[in-house]
């Protein structure tokens, strides 16, 4: 039996030395770095150990912006992404006529580069001196009046930014919740038929606590995702995110290190900890919310 364990633990051994090496000593490091004040990445000194990296952080205003941008397009992006996912899912799971091919379309996003798809989405919604942009044309057309969404008002620029995210992360969903629905069993389903049960309670009672798991999973890689959004705001609002007010914790963080005001490891550090402490708080609260509403 011993034979058996020290066998299996040098089987493990590759992957407990790259998590060590690549996710542990980082995390380590970078919460070393957070109560360095004054830390100087050159000369490797600073001023002395303390909380001064947290409080000014925690108090300033870019931050502050940051921080409520990356809460509305959590709490926006990820519930109805998750939504649509499932009536898309349900739908393709419903037709069985050019389903691989509407498969194919839904995912097509997910393989497109994420700066090429925030282009194509500027050149949709940006005003420029020869043309509204599209979306404003069909917004003209129904009789409303023209939304500069890029360079405009503060809630035009975050729905173009919550609509973007939706886009980008739907395929991998469509993907996982239409495999998910298909390894459902039909002895379930063609049970409750004979009982008379109806199409909604057959979905409440069968389906949704069969794929249960596969929402928690995305829900919580959703949330994860979500909070480390950068990409997609600089593609379509450039990387000057402050200027725009539309900068997130993962950009405030990159500003720190490498950005205009950069040259703060300390305080990067810092920002790091504070959103792996948000994350690791709202992902402990799901974990206990899914043992009374995951079925195993």
């Amino acid at each position: 039996m011993e034979k058996k364990t020290n066998k299996a633990w040098l089987y493990l051994l590759p992957a407990i030395l790259f998590f060590g090496i690549f996710m542990v000593y980082p995390l380590i490091d970078v919460f070393v770095y957070s109560f360095e004040e004054g830390y100087n990445s050159a000369s490797q000194t600073s001023f002395g150990i303390g909380i001064y990296n947290y409080s000014y952080v925690l108090r300033d205003p870019y931050f502050i912006q940051a921080l409520r941008n990356t809460f509305i397009l959590v709490i926006i992006t990820v519930p109805l992404s998750t939504a649509f996912a499932l009536l898309i899912s349900l739908g393709l799971s419903s037709i069985k006529k050019l389903r691989n091919l509407f498969q194919t379309i839904y995912f097509l996003p997910y393989v497109t580069n994420t700066l090429a798809v925030g282009l194509v989405f500027m050149i949709l919604f940006r005003k420029t001196a020869y043309s509204d942009g599209l979306i404003n044309i069909i917004i003209t057309a129904l009789g409303g009046s023209s939304v500069d969404f890029i360079e405009g008002p503060y809630w035009a620029k975050m729905l173009v930014l919550c609509i973007y995210t939706i886009w980008i992360v739907l395929p991998f969903k469509v993907l996982i919740l239409t495999s998910s629905l298909a390894s459902v069993n039909q002895d379930y389903y063609n049970s409750a038929k004979v009982d008379g049960a109806g199409k909604f309670r057959i979905f409440r009672k069968i389906t949704l606590p069969m794929i249960s798991p596969m929402i928690f999973y995305l829900v919580i890689t959703g949330f994860i995702g979500a909070f480390k959004a950068y990409s997609d705001a600089v593609a379509i609002f450039g990387t000057d995110l402050n200027a725009s007010e539309m900068n997130t914790i993962v950009g405030y963080i990159y500003d720190m290190l490498y950005g205009d005001s950069g040259g703060y490891p300390s305080y990067a550090a810092a920002a790091a900890i504070i959103l792996f402490i948000i994350v690791l708080t709202i992902t402990v609260i799901n974990l206990l919310i899914s043992r009374k509403h995951v079925y195993y």
